[in-house]
């Protein structure tokens, strides 16, 4: 149909003013939800490496059951060596975040079962020394113990216990998460 000049030609696509309001909505929208974004991962990070610990204490008492002898967790440093009480590990962090290894105990010497890698974005404070789990009932030496785990960075969106995860040992070997900080002690 040919244009009379009657009506103007329809239209298509949006004005300058338009598609920049649209874009100023999308980086506020950025802006608020950002924060979140990362506290979600914080937390996330949290409660993953809460469950890997709990996880290699369940297996080492599982497997001091199983294979009747002496296994022992420690802190480990990057050449999967068990680090002594207090000794920081490659990047100067003195917890647990430096990771840690399962060790069978074959003939006086530590064979390692399985390793946990360093993950500085969370602090993992507890006893500093070995936990040696014991035949015949995956015992664990020593008293009641406890690990506080916890986002290393600073930022007030994930201060308070919400962001914090603690893991209590009975002195049967059993390990439990609980929600919140618990106040670990050496």
């Amino acid at each position: 149909m040919k244009y009379l000049g009657l009506c103007p030609p329809p239209r298509r696509g949006f004005t300058l003013i338009e598609a920049l309001a649209v874009v100023a909505l999308l980086a506020v929208m950025t802006v608020m939800v950002a924060p979140t974004f990362v506290a979600w991962r914080v937390r996330d990070a949290v409660d993953a490496r809460a469950r890997a610990l709990i996880e290699s204490l369940a297996y080492a008492r599982s497997e001091a059951l199983r294979r009747g002898s002496r296994i022992t967790v420690c802190r480990i440093d990057a050449a999967r060596h068990c680090l002594a009480a207090g000794q920081p590990c490659g990047n100067g962090i003195v917890d647990w975040a430096c990771g840690w290894g399962v060790f069978a105990e074959r003939n006086g010497a530590l064979s390692l079962l399985r390793a946990q890698p360093l993950l500085a974005s969370v602090s993992i404070a507890g006893a500093q020394t070995n936990l040696t789990f014991t035949p015949p009932a995956g015992q664990l030496i020593g008293t009641f113990r406890s690990f506080d785990i916890a986002p290393r960075v600073t930022s007030k969106a994930v201060q308070g216990d919400k962001w914090r995860r603690c893991i209590r040992i009975a002195a049967g070997g059993r390990s439990r998460i609980v929600d919140g900080a618990c106040g670990a002690t050496s």
